[in-house]
């Protein structure tokens, strides 16, 4: 019967140097070690496993089938061993290994990509996952642990998580390049009037902040089409309208574009944005680092 331990990784990796030297005399070299004592080895392993890796001819070995899959196999070994070793150096720096983080979709396309990046350069020990939902389905995640991590809008209310707000900006308007409007310095309710509007598709579109804001100065919109947030700048890139977004998602959609331009917007339609997490994490070291990181973001994007 095949009798693989923790005292067989020592000729597990001398079969490696063996399979990859072709000789045992150039693995002996490579190792420090004598040609009978990679020999040694070679029949111990074999013994061990059951298995034949070298067929012996003429003074020479030659791989057998099953000493290429085993090749393999203790490549995946080695892959996973190295794992394991950034694991425990994102644990001993960061107190988790393991990030898994949920964020709304405003935050999703940029930001958030962003962080991960950092956090990444920081330590490739980390194991992260991402997901991209709603405000109540980010509380939800993290409270049933899920999720480790949620980034929302506020304000948001739950009797599991620590709320802590990061950063209230103003929305930002945009505005195809060809319009006239993009001439302006501000953009302001009153100009809307008669223009076609870009929306959220959130599930109540009558809550959308544009739209109540126009209907309490009596502006009457030419239309409204309501999409993905991820899409609207696209949108309006194609004439298909005007949007009033935060600056942090706006400014996100249009990198690397021309064809849009952001203006300041009146009266003010004020964003705010936080991170969630369980009272469990909140000695957690990632949490300074993500703290950190988050905020030097967060200077880059327009106040």
């Amino acid at each position: 019967m095949a009798d693989v331990n923790i005292h067989s990784l020592k000729s597990l990796a001398i079969f490696k140097t063996l399979l990859e030297a072709g000789s045992a005399s150039q693995a002996a070299r490579t190792l420090g070690i004598t040609q009978s004592g990679v020999s040694r080895s070679l029949a111990q392993l074999e013994d061990n496993l059951g298995i034949q890796l070298f067929l012996r001819e003429k003074n020479r070995l030659v791989a057998t089938p099953e000493a290429y899959e085993l090749y393999e196999e203790i490549l995946r070994l080695m892959g996973n061993i190295e794992e394991l070793r950034h694991s425990v150096l994102a644990l001993k720096e960061f107190g988790t290994s393991r990030l898994r983080i949920a964020a709304i979709p405003g935050l999703a396309f940029g930001f958030v990509p962003r962080l991960i990046g950092t956090l990444l350069e920081e330590n490739r020990g980390f194991s992260i996952s991402f997901d991209m939902m709603s405000s109540h389905d980010v509380l939800r995640e993290v409270e049933s642990g899920h999720a480790d991590i949620g980034f929302v809008t506020l304000p948001v209310s739950s009797r599991l998580l620590r709320i802590e707000e990061w950063l209230t900006t103003e929305a930002r308007c945009l505005v195809p390049a060809n319009h006239p409007l993009a001439e302006r310095a501000e953009v302001t309710v009153e100009d809307l009037q008669n223009e076609y509007l870009v929306i959220s598709n959130q599930p109540n579109v009558g809550a959308d902040p544009l739209l109540h804001l126009a209907a309490s100065h009596s502006i009457s919109i030419a239309g409204k089409t309501e999409s993905n947030i991820g899409a609207i700048a696209a949108m309006v890139a194609n004439g298909v309208g005007i949007s009033v977004m935060n600056p942090i998602t706006a400014t996100d959609q249009l990198v690397g574009r021309t064809d849009v331009v952001l203006r300041p917007f009146s009266p003010k339609i004020s964003f705010s944005f936080g991170m969630v997490y369980r009272e469990d994490w909140k000695n957690v070291q990632a949490l300074d680092s993500i703290r950190r990181t988050g905020n030097e973001l967060l200077k880059t994007y327009p106040d």
